[in-house]
């Protein structure tokens, strides 16, 4: 069990307590999907942090949504891939600019040959 730098507490057990918390304060509802969790199911709701910091665990739970396992997979995902990317240039999706112009001459060309 790993622990966390900033204090001696196991993760599994910090998990468990604003799990706890969490599941007292908001209905039992995927903030995305909206499915609706009970019984033995209870245990597909996740605790997503908002701000992807599991340190940051305001009593008032403000940093806290609970997700289904599929919804909260989802966004770690969207959440990684984002980090990957860059932003997108303006005129990016244009190509290369080029430099050769196919008919730059044809007005030379045409007027040598009506001479």
């Amino acid at each position: 069990m790993s622990t966390n730098n900033k204090s001696n507490i196991p993760y599994a057990q910090r998990e468990q307590g604003y799990r706890e918390k969490a599941l007292k304060m908001y209905p039992w509802v995927c903030g995305r999907c909206a499915r609706e969790f009970s019984g033995k199911r209870l245990s597909e709701l996740t605790v997503h942090h908002k701000d992807h910091n599991h340190d940051n665990n305001p009593e008032d739970g403000s940093n806290w949504e609970l997700l289904c396992l599929y919804c909260h997979d989802n966004e770690h995902s969207r959440y990684t891939d984002s980090q990957y990317q860059t932003a997108p240039r303006p005129g990016a999706d244009l190509g290369p600019k080029t430099t050769f112009k196919a008919f730059a001459n044809l007005g030379d060309l045409l007027k040598g040959k009506q001479d």
